[in-house]
């Protein structure tokens, strides 16, 4: 499949690379990395990244504005997205040939060209082996700037190599990732230290954190909590791993109020979560989703649910 993506890129002169809405640390990696490396090994070609941009990340990278013309006889990647709905720019499907790269499970298998492996940690690790390939049979060279954003990508999704997802190998592509010339402490820090707005609501997280006698726990956080604390809801993002610090917790949900939904992230410590996030307009990872719900007492259902999982398992 990496010599089929090759080849696929080597026929386009325009290249359209995409990444989930919401982004995280892994969607600006894997695409963002792939287009610098993509224009470090074939300068003639035009590479766009396109999305909303996601201030929060503005240490990491920013993403172009493509116009409806680039779409025109482009070749376009969607990299770290398991589903069409969840594509940032739906304009995707203009391209002339969609490729899709990506470690969640592959419940939505569109596109031409499709490579999932979810036994992957990242989409920025599928990133760095495509790259080895592509170093073995077409002499590619990666920049210095393309190696820090694939680091990122893989530090951010495997929670600084915590997760059950990290593998040797994800400790063989971050240790050749960062021979290349960045600053492993400057890009530690702008992705873990936090402003102290958001420390007081990590705060408010561990005081109204409810817990069940079975590990199963959840914090409610409505758009008025927000507001108080001038936390906008894609920086609590920053927060979803701090329940996982409560030690007797195996599932937690943080409900985070948006406009007329609520934004449910989900994580775990053993339970398969992903099944009940799919029940709820949502899906991911087996111990970490996402999921909507659109009302606090559809929130309430979706916690019994939770608690059920909890309890089986």
């Amino acid at each position: 499949m990496k010599g089929q993506i090759i080849d696929t890129i080597k026929q386009y002169n325009t290249i359209v690379i995409h990444r989930h809405v919401r982004p995280d640390p892994d969607a600006y990696g894997s695409q963002i990395g792939l287009k610098l490396l993509l224009q470090h090994n074939y300068p003639e070609k035009r590479i766009l990244a396109a999305g909303e941009h996601e201030q929060t990340l503005d240490y990491l990278a920013a993403p172009d504005h493509p116009t409806d013309a680039d779409f025109k006889d482009a070749l376009v990647i969607v990299t770290d997205t398991a589903n069409t709905e969840r594509v940032d720019d739906a304009r995707y499907s203009q391209g002339s040939k969609v490729i899709k790269i990506d470690h969640h499970p592959n419940d939505d298998a569109y596109g031409d060209l499709v490579w999932v492996d979810t036994a992957a940690s990242s989409a920025s690790e599928l990133v760095y082996d495509l790259y080895t390939y592509g170093k073995q049979t077409e002499d590619w060279r990666m920049p210095d700037e393309a190696a820090r954003l694939l680091y990122a990508g893989i530090l951010g999704d495997t929670g600084r190599f915590m997760f059950p997802s990290t593998t040797k190998h994800t400790f063989e592509a971050a240790g050749d990732l960062v021979s290349y010339s960045f600053d492993r402490e400057v890009l530690h820090n702008a992705m873990y230290e936090l402003e102290s707005h958001l420390l007081q609501l990590q705060g408010y997280l561990f005081q109204h954190t409810e817990i069940s006698g079975k590990g199963c726990a959840y914090v409610k956080l409505s758009a008025a909590t927000l507001a108080k604390f001038g936390v906008t809801p894609s920086e609590t993002s920053l927060l979803v791993g701090s329940l996982g610090a409560m030690k007797g917790i195996r599932v937690w949900a943080i409900f985070i109020e948006e406009g007329d939904e609520i934004r449910v992230r989900l994580r775990s410590k053993g339970p398969v979560i992903n099944e009940l996030a799919k029940e709820f307009g949502g899906g991911g990872h087996p111990r970490a989703s996402g999921a909507t719900v659109y009302s606090w007492e559809e929130a309430d259902e979706f916690i019994g649910r939770l608690q059920e999982i909890c309890s089986a398992g």
